[in-house]
């Protein structure tokens, strides 16, 4: 009897064909070939909110939002979701259900954050992605999805929820990435004190 057709390519583990061309291996992600815009395409192209918003919003967005508003962590919230580009966006009560995927997530998570030198998350960007959250859901979402916001005392955030396209929320991602990551900022700091030597 033949076996089930999966179309699956394995290396360590299971492997998705990425933008650029590179392999993303799901149990061995730090020997990954990825890239930082293979990251800005799949946020840009994965839905927020199960696709069941008032229309396309994606992880890009979110994730620039959150950057907006966790003022001195930045570039972490940036890239707080940025696993999300190779696993996708599952939801939060879906989550609740699958235990093992927070360890994939988690590891994945890792492996980002040490190639693209990201400081972990802290309460700051928790506290920022939740009030982020709590706008969103009041101006996308069905009324009364955002109930628990108020319930847990988290403000909404003074952002709006724009629906960019994918190809918007690429290059916005990927200009606020390249403002931002630490070797831009170590030469703007390199550029202010070569300045102030000449006073």
């Amino acid at each position: 009897m033949s076996q089930p057709i999966t179309a699956v390519t394995v290396g360590v583990g299971p492997r998705i064909r990425l933008q650029s061309g590179g392999w993303f291996d799901l149990l061995s992600p730090r020997t990954s070939d990825f890239t930082i815009e293979d990251i800005a395409h799949g946020l840009a192209h994965t839905c927020r909110y199960a696709g069941q918003a008032d229309g396309f919003y994606s992880v890009a967005e979110h994730s620039l939002l959150v950057s907006e508003v966790a003022v001195g962590r930045e570039f972490t919230a940036l890239m707080h979701d940025a696993a999300e580009a190779f696993i996708g966006d599952v939801t939060r009560p879906l989550k609740q259900l699958l235990p093992e995927y927070r360890k994939i997530e988690t590891a994945i998570e890792t492996a980002i954050f040490e190639r693209f030198d990201v400081i972990p998350t802290c309460a700051v960007i928790k506290q920022a992605d939740l009030s982020v959250l709590a706008a969103e859901q009041a101006q996308i979402m069905p009324s009364g999805t955002d109930a628990w916001a108020e319930e847990a005392g988290v403000e909404p955030a003074l952002v709006r929820v724009l629906h960019m396209a994918p190809s918007e929320a690429k290059q916005r991602f990927l200009e606020r990435y390249e403002e931002l990551k630490p070797q831009a900022k170590l030469k703007k700091r390199s550029k202010r004190k070569a300045h102030g030597n000449h006073f």
